[in-house]
């Protein structure tokens, strides 16, 4: 009889073992979680989150995404497609197979056919939603959709990071072209931005944009996804002088820095704090705000204001306008009242000082993120490939350090 006991104790602390050796079956990555820790992929992100993309990169394994830059993310929107053909497009970018920077230099015969999430969704007629990956003379690697003749239209230039054999992450020096996947779809029906500001409070600045050419920048990026920020009438009243002091670029400039060229909804500010480019951000002006959840407010900082959302006007993809108390005033434009000093104290709400010009205005807004320096055309060691942590990979989970508790008393009582 005891020595059945001690076997029965034994199994229990056997059992109690694998429970920890064991891995857990949790989800293994998150793209979402990945590319916050890239501001350079900060629009790329955005939109795969906007076209609902995220979760479904989420739910697959063994799975490459083709990312771009700000930059070159700038060239997409400046063709103002639709949320459904933007999706299209970017479902191209993400391929149904796992391709670190080894993988790609050691390509088979020196070229593979991947197909894509675009080929899945049965979206792209015929093979259009196949990508051609060629190892190039050089080092370099090349991707060319199927329906755009063979052509390669954009090279490898880096791993951003990788959970090996589930997803990898990898930079592209540009979009992929395809007819198939930037075919027009029914969009929104034309929106009247300055008539719905000026029915709700921000009559004033909406006059002021229907004067000048930002006007036409606002209009341009409704469907591709819109986010205003218009002062309230009182706030706009107060700071008429100081615009009539602007040049005819800094009008402009001023206009444009109160828009983004994304959608995000207010729980979308909420939870997307930080540095944040808008539509007057033209290279190496930024023209950047900072977005920072303040308890249940949104305030957006500038480095010499910082103004606070009061009112929701319209919150319906791909338009939002919120009012705010005070207008936006980008340091390209106007002098902070202190120098820096050591103590970090916020920037000073005091009048600005005499207008600075800025430089020649865009008609769309490119996104403003210089592409990453020192492509790396070759493998070198692939470090990138190799990070893990934080982003959701294998761990172990509460409910397993209970069964082995429990397993542990087990073998107690058999003792």
């Amino acid at each position: 009889m005891l020595q059945l006991r001690l076997v029965a104790a034994a199994a229990a602390v056997l059992l109690s073992l694998s429970l920890l050796i064991l891995p857990s079956t949790t989800y293994a990555h998150n793209i979402t979680r990945i590319l916050d820790k890239y501001p350079d992929f900060s629009t790329f992100n955005h939109y795969l989150t906007l076209t609902q993309l995220a979760p479904e990169i989420n739910r697959r394994e063994t799975i490459t995404v083709c990312a771009v830059d700000n930059a070159r993310m700038s060239d997409l929107l400046s063709k103002h497609l639709n949320i459904g053909a933007i999706k299209n497009v970017l479902s191209l970018h993400v391929l149904l197979d796992y391709f670190d920077s080894k993988k790609l230099h050691q390509i088979t015969d020196g070229t593979a056919l991947a197909a894509t999430m675009f080929q899945a969704t049965g979206s792209a007629p015929g093979s259009a939603g196949f990508v051609n990956i060629t190892d190039l003379k050089g080092g370099k690697v090349g991707f060319a959709p199927q329906d755009n003749g063979g052509v390669v239209s954009a090279t490898f230039v880096k791993p951003v990071e990788a959970i090996p054999y589930n997803i990898s992450v990898i930079q592209i020096s540009s979009i992929l072209p395809s007819p198939e996947a930037e075919a027009p779809a029914p969009g929104p029906s034309q929106t009247n931005i300055t008539a719905l500001m000026s029915a709700h409070g921000c009559k004033v600045f909406a006059e002021t944009l229907l004067a000048n050419p930002a006007e036409q920048t606002f209009e341009d990026n409704v469907e591709s996804g819109l986010t205003i920020f218009c002062p309230g009438d009182d706030a706009m009243k107060s700071f008429m002088p100081k615009y009539k002091n602007l040049t005819a670029a800094g009008k402009q400039s001023l206009l444009e820095y109160h828009g983004i060229p994304v959608y995000q909804s207010l729980a979308g500010l909420k939870s997307s704090n930080g540095l944040t480019n808008t539509l007057a951000t033209d290279g190496a002006s930024k023209f950047d705000f900072t977005v920072q959840n303040d308890g249940t407010d949104v305030t957006i900082i500038t480095k010499i204001v910082t103004a606070k959302i009061m009112n929701t006007l319209v919150d319906e993809q791909p338009l939002a306008i919120y009012e705010l108390n005070k207008v936006l005033m980008p340091k390209e434009l106007f002098k902070a009242a202190l120098s820096p000093t050591p103590a970090p104290a916020p920037a000073p709400e005091a009048d600005a000082e005499s207008p600075k010009p800025s430089k020649k205005k865009h008609k769309s807004p490119p996104a403003p993120a210089a592409p990453s320096d020192s492509p790396a055309d070759a493998p070198d060691g692939d470090v990138a490939d190799q990070t893990t942590d934080s982003n959701g990979a294998v761990r172990f989970e509460g409910g397993r350090f209970v069964g082995v508790i429990l397993s542990l008393w087990f073998a107690f009582l058999q003792l």
